[in-house]
């Protein structure tokens, strides 16, 4: 059996599990269902709000209003602004919600400023749970961060810590369980990913690690132009919210933070936690399979180190789809330009040929290429 196949097969499988019986739900007037997350015993709505390419804070201010009470943002999200923005937003509400921010620190003495930044920004005494943002390996994690995290918790300036990743969650999931240093893991998690990354977040949970699960929309790609085809991958109405409502069928992922721009996408996203998973969604997504494979990177880590000129491949495939997925070009050009000059230099067209052949089909030469050309 092909991998393609066996994760196609996977995909039905899970998609055929029963909407009851998922999370104990609570109801309210607005349809919210919750799940406690890990052993933190923070009761989260399903559906939480990733704010990193939100620009309207009446959208936050109003997700708060009708009762979504998981919030997260990032010390580095739009230019260090976006914490500032996340906080004049829920100003009264504090205590009715869950905030979490993160760091890409690589050393304490930085985390600890991030911190001390963060705290100030978010006009908070405490964060509830705190990153250390977009690791993916335990070289990625030194055991002078986890020290910088514990530190911050005895002095009560944050409840709870965690690690997010991006890529190579098979492996590191379970590594950091084993740790005992965190209490959560913010992962990318949607329904086109390796099985293997369900089976670590299961088992992290079943250890009482609360699961936040990020990059729900696979990319969200609407519809992009690759050569001389045009791939419409999540464009039929409806489709992102399936995709949204794939992940939290799983019972080990205590919420979500998909991004919402506007009311319209916070309106669809709350029908998720209300609406159970349809046999004809079931089917579109597994067909979703298909179309996505030459765009969106799986984040499976075969890629890693492979590029003969030293180019973070899986970085990049991922700028590339804030751009084109969703519909972020600033985002995605900011963080192109955050790669040394070097790597930014490359340009893959001038190489005889590709060394990368990705094990799920992405066209990596004409990705990176197309990246070179909209970001240099």
């Amino acid at each position: 059996m092909t991998l393609d196949s066996s994760r196609r097969d996977f995909l039905v499988a899970a998609l055929s599990l029963p909407a009851a019986g998922l999370a104990s739900v609570a109801q309210t007037e607005a349809a919210l269902s919750y799940r406690t997350l890990g052993k933190t015993g923070l009761k989260v709505t399903t559906v939480g709000f990733g704010c990193m390419i939100t620009s309207d804070p009446s959208v936050i201010a109003r997700a708060a209003d009708v009762g979504i009470n998981y919030f997260d943002s990032a010390r580095g999200y739009q230019s260090g602004n976006n914490e500032r923005m996340v906080g004049a937003a829920l100003k009264g509400k504090r205590k009715n919600v869950v905030l979490s921010t993160k760091t890409i620190a690589k050393d304490r003495q930085t985390a600890e400023q991030h911190l001390e930044t963060s705290l100030k920004e978010l006009g908070t005494d405490y964060i509830d749970i705190w990153y250390l943002h977009n690791r993916a390996s335990m070289a990625d994690v030194p055991d002078e961060l986890f020290e910088a995290q514990q530190a911050a918790k005895k002095a009560g300036k944050v409840r709870f810590v965690g690690v997010s990743t991006h890529s190579g969650q098979a492996t590191l999931i379970p590594a950091l369980v084993a740790t005992g240093k965190v209490d959560v893991i913010l992962s990318a998690y949607n329904f086109s990913l390796d099985p293997a990354i369900t089976q670590a977040i299961n088992a992290a949970s079943k250890a009482g690690v609360g699961i936040v699960a990020m990059k729900v929309m696979a990319g969200g790609f609407r519809s992009v132009k690759e050569g001389e085809k045009t791939y419409e991958t999540l464009k039929k109405p409806g489709a992102l919210l399936a995709a949204l409502k794939w992940v939290i069928s799983n019972p080990s992922v205590g919420t979500t933070i998909p991004s919402m721009t506007d009311m319209d996408q916070l309106d669809e996203n709350l029908k998720a936690m209300s609406q159970p998973l349809s046999d004809g969604e079931r089917k579109a997504l597994s067909a979703h399979l298909d179309f996505i494979r030459p765009l969106y990177c799986r984040t499976c880590g075969s890629c890693a180190g492979a590029c003969p000129q030293g180019l973070p491949v899986a970085d990049i495939l991922r700028y590339l789809m804030y751009a084109e997925g969703y519909g972020q070009f600033a985002l995605g050009r900011e963080h192109f330009l955050q790669l040394s000059a070097q790597h930014q230099a490359v340009r893959c067209e001038d190489c005889a040929g590709c060394t990368i052949q990705c094990p799920n089909g992405v066209s990596v030469r004409k990705r990176l290429a197309r990246a070179q050309e909209v970001f240099a």
